[in-house]
């Protein structure tokens, strides 16, 4: 990528990020409408448009982060009613994984496609930012901190009553946890950055066959 602002290389970004939080969303809509909760359907979230899907702050944060290689946000948070579910705790759980399960497919099919393709120039970018952006998206949604993905499958495998005590702290602190991670500097960036940078990079770098 060329030094500065190259205004192609934001609207490859911008559409990577569209398509990440658009099939991630969708993923936890589909699911949960799959399992017989009808909440995502009435609410015009089983589908892929993306402007149905974006949350403000979660798609500027993603941005700004794409902007430093690895970006991370979150998108509209579905709303669902595990108690209409056929089988409430694990179906909520597979509707809940399938998010970032979601970005994580995507970057595998970006590796896959630049590795068979050996794409130059912007497409090469294009297919490099869909593997950063979707493995920053997945490994960050995975945090467990409330509103966060990550939240809801860990309290999945706690007995009660941990699991509703779990799901009570993480709605009444779990943002500001969220927050303080993202906010409070440490010695290379901020602390979430620090906790999902090394993590995407691992993955990134198996993904693309750069180790071995």
């Amino acid at each position: 990528m060329s030094q500065g602002f190259d205004i192609n290389v934001f609207v490859l970004q911008l559409v990577v990020i569209l398509m990440g939080l658009s099939l991630h969303e969708f993923s936890h809509a589909y699911f949960a409408d799959l399992a017989g909760d009808p909440t995502p359907r009435m609410m015009g979230r089983v589908t892929l448009n993306p402007l149905k899907h974006l949350d403000p702050i979660g798609t500027i944060m993603l941005i700004f982060t794409s902007l430093s290689g690895i970006g991370f946000g979150w998108g509209k948070p579905v709303m669902v009613d595990p108690r209409r579910m056929r089988n409430p705790r694990w179906d909520h759980f597979i509707s809940v994984a399938a998010g970032p399960a979601s970005n994580l497919l995507q970057a595998v099919v970006y590796a896959g496609v630049l590795r068979l393709t050996g794409a130059p120039g912007y497409l090469g970018v294009f297919l490099l930012f869909g593997v950063y952006i979707n493995l920053g998206l997945a490994v960050f949604n995975l945090v467990p901190l409330g509103p966060l993905d990550g939240h809801w499958l860990a309290g999945a495998f706690l007995p009660e009553p941990a699991r509703t005590h779990w799901y009570i702290f993480n709605r009444t602190y779990g943002s500001f946890a969220l927050l303080a991670l993202i906010f409070i500097p440490g010695s290379n960036g901020s602390l979430i950055s620090q906790i999902v940078g090394p993590v995407v990079m691992n993955l990134a770098s198996h993904l693309l066959g750069v180790n071995g």
